[in-house]
Formats: structure tokens, sequence, C-alpha cells
């Protein structure tokens, strides 16, 4: 299983090693999927972090070497996923994860992608983290 993380996810693994976001990430360094973002998830997580959590830093330079980095979206996609009624931050989210033809974006932003839980846009399911784990449960 391809998994596309959100900046939110890749946050929340390096800013709590116990959490579920890292139980995800313990599951692509076990080989039972792949993860991978983009560069602009990761600045984005990078700048949160900086910010609020410096001290998970380094945490999040171990994160990322198990998460596969995947070329940022070309400008046609992200106008697709801006059409699918995303914000214009969050639109190369959804344009990055098809381009790199995951079978899962996982996110915890509910205020902008909500609308989109649960549904499949281009082959690429958008779940939350919790929807995203219970695959591995079943």
């Amino acid at each position: 299983m391809r998994i596309f993380l959100d900046a939110n996810v890749l946050f929340a693994a390096a800013q709590s090693p116990t959490g579920r976001s890292a139980l995800l990430i313990s599951f692509a360094k076990e080989g039972q999927c792949t993860c991978m973002t983009s560069p602009h998830a990761i600045t984005e997580a990078q700048r949160n972090l900086e910010a609020r959590y410096p001290q998970a830093m380094e945490r999040f330079h171990e994160v990322r070497t198990i998460v596969h980095t995947v070329p940022e979206a070309t400008r046609n996609s992200i106008q697709w996923a801006l059409q699918q009624g995303l914000p214009d931050n969050d639109a190369p989210i959804l344009a990055a994860a098809v381009q790199a033809k995951a079978d899962v974006l996982v996110t915890g932003d509910k205020t902008h992608f909500g609308h989109l839980f649960g549904k499949t846009k281009q082959s690429v399911q958008i779940l939350s983290l919790k929807e995203t784990l219970e695959l591995f449960l079943h």
C-alpha cells in the first residue's frame, strides 16, 4: 500500500513518537507499506515543528529517512485539486498524492479535507489517520 502523508501526519509522528502517526511510520519501516510525501508537506511540517516543538526536529529527521519524498505536483494537477474544494495551501497535497499514484492520502485536516474523507479522487482514497490504521487491522 502506498500512503501519502500530509504535513500534519509528519508533524505528529515527530512530535509524538508513541502516537498513531508514529505507528504508521513504523509500519513503513517494517515494510508493511510505503509512506511518501512532498517537499511542500515537509516544509510545512518542519516550519511548524521548529516554531512549536524544536526538540522534535531530531525525530523529524528520522521520520524523513523512512518516508519517501516525491516530486511536487504540476501546476495543472494543482488546478485540478483546487476544483475539488481545497484551499491554495492544501491543493498541492492532493495533487502530489495523485501524481505519486498513492493508494491513500492520510490527513488529520478535517477543516480542509473533511468533505473528501472516505472519497476517492483519481484512484487516491482520502482518509483520516484512524481510518488508515484500520486498514492494517483488517
